[in-house]
């Protein structure tokens, strides 16, 4: 019953106008990600998943979604645009334990107290104004459960700078206090982005940025590689009453 009532709405979706409009680009740009696995390091030392139940918010075209199944008791992808369900949902076919289900971060279509961690990366939870999805994690999430928030960090050179050129309004210190104040950690990470073609470096940038960025961008970057900040953000749900 809850996933019919929560079937996705126009006014639910944040786009992702990267990955909606190049996906096949962004496929080349998440094998470029955090080649040496220390996002996914800070995560497993933050909240270990081994044998629990993941939901990944946002989960794209399900790219992570293998990586959560190859240790955690299950995973469910949760994707409001269509397209990318159906890819998502193509890349795990034939893994026992993954599925993806159609829905918006502000509207989850799973049970109360089903998952035991609920992760989002660069997904809707980028500061002032996801407070909805904030509650359906914690709706969902059991007591004790972890929710992790995986953001690129806006005063991290290079990306960040470049991020914020694009995103005049964005204020890193803003979204950061914004977390804080709701009660999450904060750990900065450091990975390394590298392609296998200077085409490719190239291709990835032009769609995460304007022009003018993206060639401010691709001319201060040499060779095949270059380091980008991200912040995770981690808040566990109690696990009895505060007294």
């Amino acid at each position: 019953m809850r996933a019919a009532l929560n079937a996705v709405r126009p006014a639910d979706v944040v786009p992702s106008p990267n990955i909606w409009h190049w996906p096949d680009v962004y496929e080349v740009e998440n094998r470029a990600q955090d080649v040496n696995g220390a996002i996914w390091a800070a995560i497993g030392e933050e909240c270990p998943f081994d044998g629990l139940d993941v939901v990944d918010v946002g989960c794209g075209d399900g790219f992570h979604l293998p990586i959560f199944a190859r240790t955690a008791g299950s995973v469910t992808g949760v994707e409001p645009h269509p397209p990318l369900v159906a890819r998502a949902r193509n890349r795990v076919d034939g893994l026992t334990n993954a599925r993806v289900v159609s829905g918006p971060a502000q509207r989850l279509p799973l049970d109360d107290a089903s998952a035991d961690l609920v992760h989002a990366r660069t997904a809707y939870f980028f500061g002032p104004g996801c407070e909805p999805g904030m509650r359906e994690a914690d709706r969902v999430l059991r007591p004790g459960g972890a929710f992790v928030v995986v953001d690129l960090d806006g005063a991290a050179e290079p990306y960040g700078p470049w991020l914020c050129a694009d995103e005049p309004r964005y204020d890193p210190a803003a979204v950061e206090k914004f977390f804080a104040d709701n009660g999450f950690t904060l750990r900065r990470v450091t990975a390394e982005w590298r392609f296998e073609k200077r085409e490719d470096l190239e291709a990835v940038l032009r769609i995460e940025f304007s022009a003018k960025v993206a060639e401010r961008a691709i001319a201060s970057v040499t060779g095949l590689s270059f380091p980008v900040g991200y912040r995770v953000h981690v808040r566990r749900k109690p696990k009895g009453l505060i007294v």
